[in-house]
């Protein structure tokens, strides 16, 4: 099959381009810079320079293709149009990468006993009501004729193909080996579903051959509290216990939307369509055992 991929250099686009070449499919990856035409190369990928603003590229590359994964933004409304008004008409499969953020409550490291189904989602909160209007705008695409899914991921773990580190528990690596300190925000009792990136490269492999058109899916196994995760975190790093952070201090870090919804907020759900109706069987260590074990190993040896 051929593939067309934004997003490619990224760790998650990253890691399921590798993951796509792996299992014999011809992999075209959008990428912004040149210098990462080499990097895609070395897993096997295809390289095209652009962005997410080249809606005639977005076009051509996708028509050209038999699949479309959108692993470059969840919040770019324009890349979703072009690549939906390339591939209506052809029941072709557009795969649009989601995040979990878009149930989350910013509450400051408190935590929560709400947890989401994928047949019952909650009306957006301000902060979120765009993303979720992309996802359904993806989901539309099933009337417009395109295979089209929404993949919405949660705290994915694990070390990626090209950028080896994922979004949220690096963060907090990352200040603890400044600082010296593990900390998380508040009192760090908030819990999100959380999900191994091989794991994630499998059901994408999954979803390309098998979903139906208009499917949301929540990608999980598992969930954790912050609070358990930092505590797992300073034990591997030989570090005294984690510390409760106030809210307006972890923004000072890492910004409103990391540390009120990546880091701060709750974001449990429950994903049953992909096991049920895709076969999906996550098997990868929990992350408290990969914290524990695999975080801090050193890179594969090319």
């Amino acid at each position: 099959m051929k593939v067309f991929i934004t997003g490619a250099a990224g760790f998650i686009g990253g890691s399921i381009a590798a993951g796509l070449a792996r299992a014999g499919h011809h992999v075209t990856g959008l990428v912004r810079q040149p210098e990462q035409v080499a990097e895609l190369a070395t897993i096997g990928v295809h390289g095209v320079v652009g962005t997410l603003d080249d809606r005639a590229l977005l076009m051509a590359k996708a028509r050209a293709a038999d699949a479309v994964v959108n692993a470059a933004s969840s919040d770019h409304r324009g890349a979703v149009e072009a690549l939906l008004d390339s591939l209506a008409g052809s029941g072709k499969v557009l795969l649009h990468t989601s995040g979990s953020s878009i149930v989350g409550d910013a509450s400051g490291g408190v935590g929560s006993e709400q947890i989401y189904h994928e047949d019952a989602l909650p009306a957006p909160t301000a902060d979120k009501a765009a993303r979720v209007a992309i996802d359904e705008l993806v989901l539309a695409g099933a009337a417009r004729g395109v295979r089209s899914a929404v993949l919405c991921n949660t705290l994915i773990y694990g070390h990626g193909a090209l950028p080896r580190d994922s979004v949220q528990l690096p963060r907090l690596l990352k200040q603890a080996r400044r600082s010296g300190i593990v900390r998380h925000v508040g009192p760090g009792r908030n819990i999100w579903s959380n999900v191994h990136i091989d794991d994630v490269v499998d059901l994408y492999l999954l979803a390309l051959e098998k979903t139906a058109a208009g499917m949301f899916y929540f990608v999980e196994h598992g969930e954790a509290a912050f609070g358990d995760m930092t505590a797992a975190m300073a034990a591997a790093l030989g570090l005294g216990p984690a510390q409760d952070w106030p809210l307006d201090l972890a923004i000072a870090e890492w910004g409103y939307e990391m540390a009120s919804y990546g880091l701060g907020s709750n974001s449990r759900v429950r994903g049953q369509r992909a096991r049920t109706l895709l076969g999906w069987a996550p098997h990868r260590p929990p992350v408290l055992d990969w914290i524990a074990r695999d975080m801090l190993a050193p890179p594969a040896a090319a």
